[in-house]
């Protein structure tokens, strides 16, 4: 018989095909396209929360329109409609707060407000065969925990990354679950101690194993063009929307290696990392080795666009 792995995970719900599960008990076909080939896409949320009040999601809006791009470039049908979406994930960060035993504390500032809902679409179940075949029923999982930010240390000093060449394929506009080239990259990081691996491609900067990159020069704020080399992180149309109300230049356009290693600031943006100042690159300073003023009117500004998600 085959003997169930799943017993280390935590009694917790997820999400899987139209139920809410333990994810303990969650189970999908070894023949599964996601597990055969990667073949899916998916999305991470940032929901927000405040004492007494039910998390709410950061851009859903935009999260759906960069999915429906993702599932329209693979020819995966989508399975739900915007709103079908919303409930699931409202549902299943409920279910997770109840089930962590946090309903009790929500007046607690102890009680973990801010979660990271992940979800997966993939094209389905079917013998191996490599064409994009028609008429399967999508698979949908998702699963929802604590989010995980960036400590006050690493806001107070800044983060240090590492650069490598962006050696993954020329589709990473597709949030593709075929991510074993970002996992590449991260180790890249990871074994000298970084948080992030900063990528060029043909020496032009494209984006982070897992953020989006932004080069501050003479105040101005810059990042790569929006193509098929880079994923559009949803933080690109948050950053622009709050370097204007802040009155602080952007632009989108090829940055060269040399242009990135003489910054004035540089900074990630994720769902996790909002954004985030990078203050030493291959073991030198960015700028005065310390989190600049452009970083530090972002964050400001970025915690204001939270609040207003309870201010509506």
């Amino acid at each position: 018989m085959p003997t169930d792995r799943a017993d280390h995970l935590p009694e917790l719900p997820c999400y899987l095909n139209g139920e809410i599960v333990p994810m303990r008990e969650a189970r999908i076909s070894p023949f599964d396209r996601g597990f055969i080939f990667g073949d899916g896409v998916y999305e991470g949320i940032s929901f927000y929360g405040r004492p007494g009040q039910a998390p709410q999601p950061y851009r859903f809006d935009q999260h759906m329109a960069r999915l429906e791009r993702s599932l329209g470039e693979t020819r995966i049908a989508n399975p739900h409609t915007r709103e079908e979406w919303r409930q699931i994930a409202l549902d299943l960060v409920a279910a997770y707060a109840d089930a962590a035993g946090a309903v009790a504390q929500k007046d607690s500032k102890d009680w973990p407000q801010d979660w990271f809902y992940y979800f997966q679409v993939t094209r389905g179940v079917a013998l191996r065969d490599h064409p994009m075949l028609e008429g399967l029923t999508p698979t949908v999982f998702a699963t929802c925990l604590p989010m995980k930010t960036a400590t006050a240390e690493q806001r107070a000093q800044g983060v240090a990354c590492v650069t490598a060449d962006d050696f993954r394929w020329q589709k990473a506009h597709i949030k593709s679950i075929s991510l074993l080239g970002a996992v590449f990259a991260r180790q890249i990081s990871f074994e000298q101690g970084a948080l992030e691996t900063v990528m060029f491609r043909d020496g032009l900067l494209s984006e982070a194993a897992a953020s989006n990159v932004w080069v501050v020069k003479n105040g101005t704020v810059m990042g790569p063009p929006k193509n098929n080399l880079v994923l559009e992180g949803i933080r690109y149309g948050a950053v622009e929307e709050l370097c204007r109300q802040q009155g602080i230049a952007f632009e989108l356009r090829p940055i060269t290696r040399a242009e990135v290693l003489d910054a004035d600031e540089l900074m990630l943006s994720s769902a996790t990392k909002e954004v985030l100042p990078i203050t030493k690159l291959d073991g030198q300073p960015v700028g005065t080795g310390q989190p600049g003023p452009v970083y530090q009117k972002l964050y400001a500004a970025y915690q204001r666009d939270k609040d207003a998600l309870f201010n509506a």
